[in-house]
């Protein structure tokens, strides 16, 4: 299982912004997601996957479609269910929250406009540039930028202590905004992992009940080696696909991510080495 790797270095979170009230909300919702997401998957494949017109018998052993086949695939498919309808979730949470934190506007266009407005010493117009940009770059440097123009009216602290200051203040927003935008992602690389160890585990079971019926006396159960067999491929084929979304997923957001920290780290330098220029 892969762990996200940005440019940026993580800072530690400041302790005045401690939130443990906010970190147990965040887990009662999870965990609320989570047990509903069981709970639709038992009741889809119960009753919907389950349902007598997926079957030619009363005794469901024959299927009439693919949604009886994964019916026919025992009680790990709820399981598996359960497992996709979570990922769907946090992929739907990640979506929404990665693009709204990329911002209305392109992070490098964005920087270059704020540097304009620094080299001509109007930081009022640079704070509006962030306003607009209403991204996660835009609110690191909005946080730099206010610190940049108190320290401009700031004469008992050298350039050098200035600088400093406002480079812990960008470490602060950094520490607050990347947590933001890695939050969930350990959903989805865990569900990577385990959706294809799940449809592994199915697949055993659904070997074990195929040789079962070729040990019996005489014959072997025709009927039931071909839903050992159905129910070994049907768990593979949940789990694979279930699996592959989680990884392209991941990656796609821990992509963006890395273009956001890139974008983070490059105000901060672009606040700093600004201020040093402009007010020696």
């Amino acid at each position: 299982m892969a762990d996200v790797k940005t440019a940026a270095a993580r800072p530690s979170t400041p302790q005045g912004h401690a939130g443990k009230p906010k970190n147990s909300s965040n887990f009662m919702v999870n965990l609320i997601v989570v047990v509903s997401c069981i709970v639709v998957g038992y009741v889809t494949w119960k009753f919907v996957l389950g349902s007598d017109s997926n079957f030619l018998d009363a005794e469901k052993a024959k299927a009439k479609g693919v949604f009886g086949l994964m019916y026919q695939g025992g009680f790990v498919v709820p399981i598996l269910l359960a497992t996709l309808f979570t990922l769907l979730c946090f992929v739907v949470e990640r979506a929404l929250t990665i693009i709204r934190a990329k911002g209305k506007m392109d992070a490098g266009e964005f920087v270059r406009k704020v540097q304009y407005h620094l080299a001509n010493k109007n930081v009022d117009a640079a704070i509006a540039e962030c306003d607009k940009q209403s991204g996660s770059v835009g609110n690191v440097m909005r946080s730099g930028l206010v610190k940049y123009r108190e320290m401009t009216n700031n004469h008992d602290l050298s350039t050098d202590q200035k600088v400093l200051s406002i480079q812990k203040e960008i470490e602060e927003a950094t520490a607050l905004e990347l947590p933001m935008l890695e939050k969930n992602l350990v959903f989805l690389s865990t569900i990577s992992s385990c959706a294809t160890l799940l449809g592994l585990f199915g697949t055993v079971l659904g070997m074990i009940r195929s040789f079962q019926s070729m040990n019996t006396a005489g014959a072997p159960d025709a009927a039931a080696l071909a839903g050992g067999i159905s129910e070994a491929l049907i768990n593979t084929a949940l789990g694979i696909s279930t699996s592959f979304i989680a990884i392209i997923a991941y990656n796609f957001f821990t992509t963006i991510i890395d273009g956001i920290t890139y974008g983070i780290d490059e105000s901060g330098f672009t606040l700093t080495q600004s201020f040093a220029a402009n007010y020696k």
